[in-house]
């Protein structure tokens, strides 16, 4: 028999009663960290997190079992607060947890949006024929396609970004397993350290961004730290590259009509998203979808003319109009585009900021916080925050410092969105691109290659912090 599941939680509730509670006082949350509700809430938030881990053995989707303890979690919340007569405050609670994941979503839509267009243009694909046909050295490559996977993470997915580069690294040095495995490593330290300088680079400076910890021109402060970050462990690693060239390859891609066009919607929908909140003080979301509709518009006119474009006869065209008609090209759809976000990361990120927002209802994360910033201290905890983005995905670490508000400078909100972004590189699992790039290079890339140069890894770690203290000590 099948039981109800809100009569199932009253049982178990009944077992372990409330009398533990102290009295609940009018419109204030209650302590439900010694409660059954509260180990309940951690076990399944552990557990589902299990999941996440062994997401490439089970071929479960991460964002699955994060959406179910979200919705455990809430629900063993719900029945302790309806008991006490309170039920509007989980219910306000919650719809606050909403509307945040609500903001984030849109923006990330608009942004994913543009990259996927930029992608289906092949804007990508040529800036990878061009690197190959150059005939650099694998000391030239190594440092170029780490240069260029540092700037294009500032405003594009960090996973693609290093897709990128590493379909460039493959290409180049299949005959170098050496060389491909050394800068795998380099494109994942580069990624993750072009994110952490820019709101857009990464999602977790995106939450810090849109709490108002920090202003969008702030965060640029932490470029020449992102920077050590990066060059400290490429120069280490540089000296065991093959200092040899590989054979060259012809390889010609040319981009589609309204490439470059689109590169300039972009950055003209980020500047109307600074706009937005900067001057007129609004969600940077509502700019950002502002600009999702200048890339629908161009579309359009994309879609119409189409066709026209592909019956007028060549000797009609120009030069530059020649090479733009391909009457083989596929329509371009804005929706398609739309179609093909990565919908298991937005779940996903749905499921993480419920869960860690659960868990700082019930009071985990205030006592955390005591702990961390109140006896350790603000600088030994951010730093220790980078180190368990080494191991757990860094956006459930972000969103529990934000959950957590503690009342630090803004120069520690700098110091915990550096290491934040950059503790994934110091192990091959501690980002998405990391993970990414082992499945890509089927063992050319492995835990054990990345664990190799984790010493270098952990100087750029330290360096960075260093920078950071030195180059904004004012801001401390």
């Amino acid at each position: 028999m099948i039981l109800n599941f809100k009569l199932l939680l009253a049982c178990l509730l009944a077992v372990f009663p409330l009398a533990t509670l102290a009295a609940p006082v009018e419109g204030q949350a209650l302590d439900l960290t010694g409660h059954f509700v509260g180990y309940l809430s951690i076990a399944a938030f552990v557990l589902a997190y299990i999941f996440v881990v062994l997401e490439e053995v089970t071929e479960l989707r991460k964002s699955k079992p994060v959406m179910l303890a979200a919705a455990i979690i809430w629900a063993a919340i719900a029945v302790v607060y309806n008991r006490h007569g309170q039920p509007q405050l989980a219910e306000d609670a919650v719809r606050t947890l909403v509307l945040d994941y609500g903001e984030l979503l849109l923006f990330l839509i608009v942004s994913i949006t543009y990259v996927n267009a930029l992608e289906e243009r092949q804007v990508f694909e040529a800036v990878r024929a061009w690197l190959i046909s150059k005939g650099l050295g694998y000391r030239s490559l190594f440092w170029i396609t780490g240069i260029l996977a540092f700037f294009i993470s500032s405003i594009s997915n960090n996973m693609t970004t290093a897709m990128l580069m590493t379909a460039v690294v493959m290409a180049v040095g299949k005959d170098s397993p050496r060389f491909v495995a050394l800068s795998c490593v380099n494109t994942v330290v580069a990624v993750n350290a072009g994110g952490a300088f820019c709101p857009f680079g990464d999602i977790t400076t995106l939450m810090v961004w849109q709490q108002h910890k920090i202003t969008f021109w702030g965060f640029f402060v932490l470029f020449v730290p992102s920077v050590i970050n990066f060059v400290l462990p490429a120069a280490i690693m540089h000296f065991a590259i093959p200092d040899s060239r590989p054979a060259e390859i012809k390889d010609v891609t040319k981009m589609k009509r309204g490439a470059k066009r689109i590169v300039a919607l972009f950055l003209l929908t980020i500047a109307t998203a600074v706009v937005f909140s900067n001057i007129l003080h609004l969600p940077a979301a509502v700019g950002m979808m502002a600009g999702l509709t200048y890339i629908q518009f161009f579309g359009y006119y994309l879609h119409i003319t189409h066709r026209e474009e592909a019956e007028v006869p060549s000797e009609l065209m120009d030069r530059h109009e020649e090479e733009e008609a391909r009457p083989g090209e596929e329509r371009f759809d804005i929706f398609q585009k739309l179609a093909q976000l990565e919908w298991d990361t937005l779940l996903f990120f749905y499921g993480v900021v419920l869960c860690v927002g659960g868990l700082d209802f019930l009071g985990y994360l205030g006592h955390a916080s005591q702990y961390l910033y109140g006896e350790l201290g603000a600088t030994p905890a951010n730093i220790l925050v980078g180190i368990a983005s080494a191991f757990v995905d860094n956006i459930p670490v972000m969103f529990a410092i934000l959950s957590m508000n503690p009342d630090i400078s803004t120069g520690q909100w700098l110091l915990v969105t550096l290491t934040a972004g950059v503790g994934g590189s110091l192990l091959s699992v501690g980002s998405a691109a990391g993970v990414a790039l082992m499945g890509q290079t089927r063992g050319a890339y492995t835990f054990l290659s990345h664990l190799k140069w984790m010493p270098a890894i952990a100087l750029g770690y330290a360096g960075s912090i260093v920078a950071h203290f030195w180059l904004n000590a004012a801001l401390f």
